[in-house]
């Protein structure tokens, strides 16, 4: 018997029902947060703090929820929770993968 799983279903299923399956499919596939070691997390602590002095164009790495972004601009400020950049782009700390100085 060869099996199609869902894709035989699919021409008894209203739309409806297709764009929920497709959406549920979707929701899968978003990416997960690496666990980054402590001597990575210093790294990027270094260039945060060498950027924010020094007001140096940096590039940052990180996860958007489904995907990996990069975001580039001058470092505005820094806390304990997240960065801003120039542009009022708030990225949470949690979410930085790596940060890259131009």
């Amino acid at each position: 018997m060869n099996d199609r799983g869902t894709m035989k279903w699919t021409s008894l299923m209203l739309p409806e029902h297709i764009a929920l399956l497709n959406d549920m499919w979707e929701e899968g596939k978003h990416q997960e947060n690496p666990i980054l070691d402590e001597q990575k997390l210093m790294e990027i602590n270094s260039q945060l703090q060498r950027a924010i002095h020094n007001d140096l164009t940096i590039e940052v790495k990180h996860n958007a929820g489904r995907d990996y972004l990069t975001k580039k601009g001058k470092l505005h400020k820094v806390d304990n929770v997240s960065l801003q950049l120039d542009d009022h782009t708030e990225i949470k700390l949690d979410n930085v993968l790596d940060v890259y100085i131009d």
